[in-house]
This record gives structure tokens, C-alpha cells and sequence, in this order.
């Protein structure tokens, strides 16, 4: 399994090598940045499916180096993306020898009239309002067909996406004082083509019903945790109330990685001026909580956002659960608070190899004694790769669908599915997730407001990395190879 995970990045690195060599200089610093953040990783694991362990020093020690080096290589890339040597043109529009492509540098003088369909729903008079904010210097719109409430512009693009879509979009807010929101995608077959809808098609607030639901859900949440501290602890808290003491530690310790993660999505948010609803937390016996379900209540501007918004939760609660989990290798010891069988370290080929590194021979004991951070670390570690599985509106699915797009995100919501229904039939943990997603998250996220432009390189390196530690959680090492790393007896 860790030689399959090595062959993958490898694959997703030689993948990006391939997309990023056409563009020269600038595509091969952009990927050697992503490179940069891998390697350490791929060394990492490399070495210890070889039996070799690297110690906690060593390790930080690479995980600078690589930092230092993406920093320096971040800097080169500014310096030679601001070299007009190296500046391409912007427009993506395929340009035709026709009389108006000659006006390009000229400013529309009259609008451009379309054909208005009889069953369009835009009143004539907001259509002649939209119709006139395209031009032959932004969106040369050659066909209106009616969609929803609104109405799909074909044409041609013709300049930079960004400065398009933002001189349209602000134009359409002047000349129409906010009444319809404008959409900039891309069709089946890969052509931009301007959405108008009225804004009355926006995201919905949240109700009172529903927030009552979300109150109702954390209560329930903050009960699960409890009950998942007594279970680790060896008892039932709910008949034995009167031990609450014991079990809090845990429990906070699991609605503090909860709180994070939460507050990642929220401070990101507030950063780009969008609207989120209350999360509405999943609780379960097995690990306090599958995590929550939070719903975009504002239109997202771009793709960029949709990644900082959806990446910025998985990255603090996991960053949380890592220290967590560390700290708490670090500080077990002989008489610590826990017990637990050596065998479990084998339940994640992440979590098996830091282990390996800090607790060393002690995990070829048949019971391994560990400090409380150390479970609770793992268990948000847990929850936090099941909200990065590429499905859905899961945080993993925004990622996939920012980065990628739209139908990358579509084959990675359906390999998602298959991958837990095959998991489920060893473990009924992800049968409970499948159904999950399949019931409220197996939609994809509506498309951003620019839904063309790509994130850049840097989100993208960050939004593999974040897919590759998932499936390094996840993913339990072979009885064999366990052995022969000496985890378990």
C-alpha cells in the first residue's frame, strides 16, 4: 500500500511535469515548487517502506530545507513572471479574420442586439440592459438561449479572463442597480459562455428551523464525544454519568479540533467577503463526529476563494490534530493513561510511521502505552481525512472542483463512492460516510461567479499535498509490511 501511494504522487508529479512544460521557464519553476512540497514527503515514506526511519530531528530538519527551497523558488518565479520576455498575451479567445475583430482596441459604440427567444423569462427591457454590456473589446455575444429565470450568452472572449469578467460583471451591477448576478463558464465543450440570472436565485440564509437543527446537532456532537471518551476509557458514559471528569479531557480535546477546523473555514471566509451557514454537525459513537456540513449562503466570486475557503478548514483542525498527536507521542511513556494493542498503529500508514519514529521498539510490545493527546490527535486526524475525500461539497470535493474543475470533480465524487463501498465491506465506518455523502454532499458545489480562472500553482501544490496526507491516514499498512517495520508483536 505504501509503494501504491508512491506510485501515485509520482504519477500526479509526472502528470504536472507534462502540463507544465509548454509554458516554459515560468511552468517549470511553478512546478518544481509543487515538486518541492512533495519530495519530503515521498522520501519519507520511501525510506520507511524500506525499513529506513528517520528520527523527529532529521525529519523537521527536511521539512525546513524544503520550505526555505519553496520560498526561494516562489521568488524566482515573481522575477521572471515579471519579465516581459516572458509575459504572453491574456486574451484566450480564438480570434477571427472578420471586420469587427479589427475594432478590438475600440470601445463599443452600440450595443450588441440578439435575438430574443419567446420563452426567455428576462423582461425586454433588463435584456437590452444586458445585451448592452457586451463588446467586442470583453464578450462578443453571438446567441442568447434561455436558462432557469435567466439566460446563456454564447460568444467569444475576447481579452483576459479576470479583466473581462470583472468589466462585465461590473457594468451588469451598474446598469441593473444588483437585480441579476453574472456567471463566466464554460460550456460541454470548453468554450466560455456568459450566464445572466436574477439574484433572486441566490444562496438562501439560513432559516430558524434550520438553525435550531444545527443547535440540536452540536448538542448531540458535544453527547458523542463524550460517549467516544468513555468508550476509549472502557466504560458507557451515559450509564455512568458521574464520571464525566474522566471523560472530559478527550471530549474537549475533540470538540477544540472540531472548533478549528470550523473557525479555518469561517476566518477565510470573512476574508473574502462570503457568507457561510452554521456547520451542522454529524455525530457518531465511533470518533465524536464525522465533522460538519456547512453551506456556502453567498455566491463565490471565484475558484480561488471556493479552494481558500474550503482548504483553510481541513488545513487548521489538521494542523491541530498533528501537534496533538505528536505532543502526545512525545509525552507517552510506561504508566501512561492508555493502553491499546500495537496492532492498531497499523490502522494508518501516517500515523504507523510517526509512531515508528518516536516511539521506536516500544511498538512491537503486544500493548503500547500511550498519552491521552496521542488518541485524541489521531481521531481528529481521522475526521479530518474523511472531509478531505474528494466527493462532493466534502471540503476534498471543493478542493478537486477549484483546482481542477467541474468534471474532474464529477470522476473523483463517483471513484470516492466506489473506493468507500469496497472499504465498506472491511469496515463499517465507511459505509456510514458513503451513505452520508451519497444522502446530503454528493452534489458538486454551483459554479463560482468566475468559474475559468484556474487557481494558481502554489494552491494547487497545497491542494495535492492535502489529498496525499488524506489517503496517507486512511490508509492501514499491510499485516507484512507492518511486520517488517516492526509494528505489532
Amino acid at each position: 500500500m505504501t509503494i501504491l501511494i508512491l506510485l501515485i504522487a509520482l504519477g500526479v508529479l509526472g502528470w504536472g511535469f507534462y502540463r507544465a512544460k509548454p509554458f516554459g521557464k515560468v511552468g517549470m519553476l511553478a512546478w518544481s515548487q509543487s515538486a518541492v512540497l512533495m519530495v519530503p514527503w515521498l522520501g519519507f515514506f520511501g525510506l520507511f517502506a524500506a525499513g529506513i526511519y528517520l528520527n523527529l530531528a532529521q525529519l523537521l530538519l527536511m521539512f525546513v530545507a524544503s520550505t526555505g527551497l519553496y520560498i526561494f523558488l516562489g521568488r524566482q518565479l515573481r522575477t521572471v513572471s515579471q519579465d516581459p520576455a516572458f509575459i504572453q498575451p491574456t486574451s484566450t479567445a480564438a480570434h477571427s479574420p472578420d471586420p469587427v475583430e479589427s475594432q478590438a482596441e475600440k470601445p463599443i459604440a452600440q450595443p450588441v442586439e440578439l435575438p430574443k427567444p419567446d420563452t426567455l423569462a428576462i423582461p425586454e427591457p433588463d435584456l437590452k440592459l444586458i445585451q448592452s454590456i457586451f463588446g467586442v473589446d470583453t464578450f462578443f455575444a453571438t446567441e442568447t438561449i434561455p436558462y432557469q429565470e435567466g439566460a446563456i450568452f454564447k460568444g467569444n472572449l475576447r481579452g483576459g479572463v479576470e479583466p473581462v469578467f470583472s468589466r462585465l460583471s461590473s457594468n451588469l451591477q451598474e446598469r441593473l442597480e444588483g437585480r441579476y448576478r453574472l456567471f463566466l463558464v464554460e460550456n460541454p465543450d470548453g468554450k466560455p459562455v456568459v450566464i445572466v440570472l436574477p439574484s433572486s436565485s441566490d444562496p438562501r440564509p439560513t432559516t430558524v428551523p434550520q438553525l435550531l437543527v444545527a443547535i440540536g446537532l452540536f448538542v448531540a456532537t458535544i453527547a458523542a464525544s463524550l460517549e467516544t471518551a468513555g468508550l476509549l476509557m472502557g466504560f458507557d458514559f451515559f450509564n455512568t454519568p458521574t464520571r464525566w471528569r474522566e471523560v472530559m479531557p478527550i471530549a474537549l480535546g475533540i470538540l477544540a479540533i472540531l472548533g478549528t477546523h470550523e473557525m479555518g473555514h469561517r476566518w477565510l471566509a470573512q476574508r473574502h467577503n462570503v457568507r457561510l451557514s452554521p456547520p451542522f454537525f454529524i455525530p457518531t459513537w465511533q470518533i465524536g463526529s464525522f465533522g460538519a456540513l456547512t453551506r456556502f449562503e453567498s455566491l463565490v466570486p471565484s475558484r480561488k476563494v471556493l479552494f481558500d475557503v474550503a482548504f483553510a478548514g481541513p488545513a487548521a483542525g489538521g494542523a491541530l490534530s498533528l501537534v496533538m498527536l505528536l505532543v502526545g507521542l512525545l509525552l507517552s511513556h510506561p504508566g501512561s493513561v492508555f493502553q491499546i494493542p500495537s496492532q492498531f498503529f497499523q490502522g494508518s500508514v501516517l500515523v504507523g510511521s510517526l509512531a515508528r519514529i518516536v516511539l521506536g521498539d516500544a511498538l512491537q510490545s503486544p500493548l503500547v502505552d500511550v498519552h491521552p493527546l496521542t488518541i485524541v490527535g489521531w481521531l481528529g486526524l481521522v475526521i479530518t481525512a474523511l472531509n478531505l475525500m474528494p466527493a462532493g461539497q466534502l471540503d476534498g470535493g471543493r478542493i478537486v472542483q477549484a483546482i481542477y474543475g467541474r468534471k474532474t470533480a464529477q470522476r473523483s465524487t463517483l471513484a470516492t463512492f466506489v473506493v468507500l463501498a469496497i472499504a465498506s465491506l472491511v469496515n463499517p465506518l465507511a459505509l456510514y460516510w458513503a451513505v452520508i455523502i451519497l444522502v446530503l454532499q454528493r452534489d458538486l458545489e454551483r459554479p463560482s461567479l468566475n468559474d475559468i480562472s484556474e487557481p494558481d500553482d502554489t494552491r494547487a501544490a497545497l491542494g495535492l499535498l492535502v489529498l496525499f496526507l488524506m489517503i496517507a491516514i486512511l490508509l492501514p499498512l499491510t499485516p507484512s509490511l507492518a511486520g517488517r517495520l516492526g509494528i505489532g508483536s
